[in-house]
């Protein structure tokens, strides 16, 4: 059952991302979700990559339905903030796959989602219209579960995968930006597109607040607010170098017998609190 917390938290989430710049490190369990809130954030968003790899899966839609649910449901049982939710491509084709995976995440107190239009990792896409399809669903089946005010974040993989001729991709996603914002999509989310010059004609000819991925060698916080971005996240960042340093930690206690990879840690009662 939808609770007036939860439709205060969409509220909130879909504020964050229109009256200024929304910055989001990504949590892939309960533990980094509370810490990150620790941290300072202002909203949780999940990282399918961070949740696939924690239950020992590559990234890609390799996760059921029922993972990534639970996965969600922890993480919005444990901070009092807005949790927006990666569902991947809806864990299945169909707009009824979509449906159940709305449904369920919106019970379990998701108030955003990300949808991505790649049918698998690499592409192929679905074309613009069919994904149009599949967020419009998204819309009506939050409002059939009582959240009309879930934050739908519409991620397009051109970028990300080098979808077309290269001169032909801005073109591509802003047709695809038409679509999906009268499908009753809250934002555009563009990963792999860093490049200022094009995301600064990108939020000058769209209608919906757009979202860069950035992690290292990034341009920062204030470069892409300049550049007109709205929701800046990072991804599987995060989860990448917490899991670098349990191998790095690893290596060197077997290797050479000492801890110095662990120096900067934080308590033990900060972390069990």
């Amino acid at each position: 059952m939808v609770t007036e917390k939860q439709r205060a938290h969409a509220a909130t989430l879909r504020s964050l991302q229109t009256d200024g710049v929304l910055v989001l490190p990504n949590a892939w369990d309960a533990g980094s979700a509370a810490l990150i809130a620790a941290g300072g954030a202002e909203a949780i968003a999940t990282t399918s990559a961070g949740v696939s790899w924690g239950l020992g899966r590559p990234d890609g839609q390799n996760l059921t339905r029922a993972e990534m649910v639970d996965a969600v449901a922890r993480i919005a049982a444990t901070v009092d903030l807005p949790v927006s939710a990666d569902i991947e491509g809806g864990y299945g084709p169909g707009v009824d796959d979509v449906v159940a995976t709305v449904r369920a995440i919106v019970e379990v107190g998701a108030v955003g989602i990300n949808i991505e239009d790649s049918r698998a990792p690499g592409g192929p896409l679905f074309d613009a219209d069919a994904q149009a399809a599949r967020i419009r669903a998204v819309r009506e089946a939050a409002a059939a579960a009582g959240l009309p005010e879930l934050v739908v974040n519409a991620r397009t993989d051109v970028f990300l995968f080098g979808i077309g001729p290269e001169e032909g991709r801005l073109d591509d996603v802003l047709a695809r930006a038409r679509a999906y914002a009268d499908a009753g999509a809250d934002s555009l989310f563009v990963p792999g597109l860093l490049d200022l010059d094009v995301l600064t004609e990108l939020t000058s000819r769209v209608d919906l607040p757009v979202n860069a991925m950035a992690g290292p060698g990034a341009p920062s916080v204030d470069d892409l607010r300049a550049a007109g971005v709205r929701r800046v996240s990072v991804g599987q960042t995060i989860a990448q170098a917490a899991y670098t340093l349990a191998r790095r930690a690893a290596a060197e206690i077997l290797g050479k017998g000492t801890f110095d990879a662990l120096a900067d840690a934080d308590p033990f009662g900060d972390v069990d609190g």
